[in-house]
């Protein structure tokens, strides 16, 4: 199944709310993700340009992007970026395809 780096970087007010009352982030964002029949692989709070990253897995481009929306939607992040993840096998098969289209040029 498909897998993806998601990052974060909450709203203002939404850092505040977590630091005031404890709040598990993990554990919302799991619960949106398995809503939409994905796994929630790996989440991290970070530092920089980003408060937080994930790894989820799921059916589909278009079911990964419904859940996005819909965690989105509810008003939290400030900026939200998601990058598909490709295998080892999965790059490869890239590099072969982006090889004969190389060649063909060449050749023509």
């Amino acid at each position: 199944m498909p897998q993806f780096l998601h990052q974060w970087a909450y709203k203002d007010d939404q850092v505040r709310a977590m630091v005031v009352e404890q709040q598990n982030r993990e554990e919302v964002v799991r619960i949106a993700t398995q809503a939409f029949g994905g796994k929630l692989l790996c989440f991290w709070f970070c530092f920089g340009e980003y408060d937080g990253a994930a790894i989820t897995e799921f059916e589909d481009n278009e079911t990964a992007m419904a859940c996005l929306m819909s965690i989105y939607a509810e008003g939290r992040l400030r900026v939200l970026n998601t990058t598909p993840l490709l295998t080892w096998e999965q790059s490869q098969a890239a590099i072969r395809k982006a090889q004969i289209a190389i060649r063909g040029r060449a050749e023509g």
